[in-house]
């Protein structure tokens, strides 16, 4: 199950909202999301949080690109919403390295969690087809630094997990307005 809200950091404190991410296709996309909830060019946070698997901070300030974190990559890989924030850039390779990486995945339904018993016992499940490539690491990715002048440092983050969302809106002071949408 996935969670996925909206922070704006506004001159009255932090509002938040809950998103719905089945338009968004790319990061561009998402960070025109972001925008369009801050006219006045506020820091806005996307998190996104699929249950104890991993999660994203992108953060957004202005028209500048956005900044990003992903707790683990390789989980993120396997989600159709952790794709989008897994960038050739985020990965440190050149803009379509990746491609034939998407036609080497097993997307056989076991994507969301779910075993496959007979492939799990002859070794050809998804982790052996992710593992031949190394195109996406095991572990956290991006701007482990993204929160940092909100409150949230390179170390707390990194050692988020759980409900690493609400960890977040507690540190920044706005667990009550997350706790409205989610």
């Amino acid at each position: 199950m996935y969670f996925a809200a909206l922070l704006a950091r506004t001159e009255d404190g932090w509002e938040a909202s809950d998103t719905e991410l089945d338009d968004v296709e790319t990061l561009s996309d998402l960070a025109d999301l972001a925008r369009e909830v801050s006219p006045d060019e506020d820091t806005v946070l996307v998190l996104i949080e699929q249950e104890d698997a991993w999660f994203g901070v992108v953060r957004v300030d202005g028209e500048e690109d956005p900044r990003i974190y992903v707790s683990d990559a390789a989980a993120a890989a396997r989600s159709s919403y952790g794709e989008i924030l897994l960038t050739d850039e985020l990965l440190g390779r050149e803009p379509g390295d990746g491609g034939d990486d998407l036609d080497a995945l097993d997307l056989d339904g076991t994507e969301d969690g779910e075993s496959d018993d007979e492939e799990d016992e002859d070794g050809g499940g998804s982790d052996a087809a992710a593992g031949s490539g190394e195109a996406v690491p095991h572990g956290p990715v991006g701007d482990a630094e993204v929160l940092d002048d909100l409150g949230v440092s390179e170390k707390e983050l990194r050692s988020m997990s759980g409900d690493a969302v609400g960890e977040i809106a507690e540190a920044l002071g706005a667990l009550d307005v997350l706790e409205t949408v989610r």
